[in-house]
């Protein structure tokens, strides 16, 4: 796979765990706890599939600049970067809009 693909895969990945992040968070708010809890498995599991590509990618370059560097390849680390504090941080909101409803 060349590069282009290979970057455009983290992206999508990524995007697409940001976008079930927030949806988990909405479902939190209408109470669908567990429906939330769904909905951040399914982005771990995109999570997991970009951080593959984004492992493959640091031992092709073994730390030597193999892999060329490009702002397109900068912008999909940051994108995956952002992306799993995201899904840190929805992970805990909807433990914590679990919590309130037991009460």
């Amino acid at each position: 796979m060349d590069q282009e693909s290979v970057v455009m895969e983290i992206i999508v990945n990524a995007g697409e765990a940001r976008s079930l992040c927030f949806e988990a968070l909405a479902k939190a708010r209408k109470h669908e706890v567990l429906a939330a809890k769904g909905s951040l498995k399914q982005a771990k599991e995109c999570l997991n599939r970009a951080h593959l590509i984004q492992t493959r990618l640091i031992e092709a370059d073994q730390g030597e600049g193999k892999v060329k560097m490009t702002l397109v390849m900068v912008h999909a680390q940051d994108h995956l970067m952002t992306t799993i504090l995201a899904h840190e941080l929805a992970t805990e909101m909807v433990a914590m809009h679990e919590r309130l409803l037991e009460k």
